[in-house]
């Protein structure tokens, strides 16, 4: 009789079916020495007892995990869940499991999900970390663990980064508004010690540059995280400056911040693209989406994921083989309704 206070066992299966341990192990790891006959019984053993695998067990006994992890940014925002869906779609394809864990933006949460998954043994890690140059990525890499830098770079390669182009995004977005006659342009976006925001920033202020403009002629809204509320907020700041100097188009960090200036710049009856035009970043589904198309500086999402996947598994399955990578995609600029009418 099986106890069912306990998990059923091999012990368990092996009973029921009147074979040996070595016949169960050789039905679940190698099933092609076995007969079919023996194979039926044991398989209706294990479904008789309701036998689940202990794959953790499994993975121990080998010395290698089947499990990825990414260490995400901020889980609210869709961006990183389309790099994510990237990641999956790879890890599917080579049957591997991946933990998905959100930072939230905050150093302390990381380190801790990090130093959980290194002790959990993953296979290997990706992470879009708060600060790229934190001293816990060189640690892993001084550990022996895979890791690849997701949206980021660093300074060192002692690892893998995939990134997207932010100068040249910024740029983009700026000579698109320059092209369609703006001068007072707001770049809304923070906090500065996020890398894109710094980078997508001085980007445009280089787009002024080259078109013989000062660089202090965009107007910067520091907001404190890249979210709708912050958009909102930033919505009101802009609208309450004085009309004959308050920008005509605005730049927004992400989508998420300029969805959240789209609804309060609608709210307070300001005509968009007429009186205020608006580009994002990022061009997530809801950019196209919104009630105003919203213009937008795209980044290949799922492509960052896979190609980021692709290089972590070439790592943990080559070693000293593996030549570590600096992976930087171009973004493009796809115009809709919020600037273009």
């Amino acid at each position: 009789m099986v106890n069912r206070s306990r998990p059923v066992g091999v012990k368990d299966v092996a009973a029921a079916a009147n074979v040996s341990l070595g016949t169960v192990s050789n039905v679940l790891n190698r099933p092609h020495r076995v007969s079919a006959d023996t194979r039926e019984r044991v398989e209706t053993a294990m479904r008789e007892l309701g036998f689940v695998r202990n794959e953790s067990a499994r993975q121990l006994r080998a010395g290698q995990s089947r499990t990825l992890a990414y260490v995400m940014l901020d889980a609210t925002n869709p961006f990183f869940t389309d790099v994510a869906q990237g990641i999956e779609e790879v890890a599917e394809d080579h049957d591997l499991t991946v933990f998905l864990c959100n930072s939230d933006n905050r150093p302390e949460r990381e380190l801790a999900y990090l130093q959980r998954l290194e002790q959990q043994r993953v296979q290997g890690l990706l992470v879009t970390p708060v600060d790229p140059e934190s001293p816990m990525l060189a640690d892993l890499v001084r550990h022996g663990v895979p890791v690849v830098v997701v949206d980021r770079t660093r300074d060192t390669e002692d690892l893998c980064t995939v990134s997207v182009d932010d100068e040249l995004g910024g740029r983009l977005a700026i000579e698109h508004l320059l092209d369609l006659g703006h001068r007072r342009i707001a770049f809304i976006g923070g906090p500065e010690q996020l890398g894109q925001v710094r980078e997508r920033r001085a980007g445009a202020r280089a787009a002024l540059v080259e078109r013989d403009r000062s660089p202090d002629d965009l107007v910067v809204i520091a907001t404190n995280a890249l979210t709708v509320a912050e958009g909102l907020a930033a919505g009101e700041r802009l609208a309450g400056l004085p009309k004959r100097s308050r920008p005509t188009a605005a730049f927004c960090a992400n989508d998420l911040l300029a969805l959240g200036l789209l609804q309060r710049a609608v709210s307070l009856g300001m005509r968009v693209p007429d009186e205020l035009a608006i580009v994002g970043y990022d061009d997530i589904d809801f950019a196209a989406a919104a009630a105003v198309p919203l213009t937008s500086v795209r980044q290949p999402r799922r492509l960052l994921g896979r190609t980021a996947a692709e290089l972590l598994i070439d790592e943990a399955g080559n070693g000293d083989d593996h030549r570590h990578q600096r992976v930087v995609f171009t973004p493009e600029l796809v115009a809709r309704t919020s600037t273009c009418g």
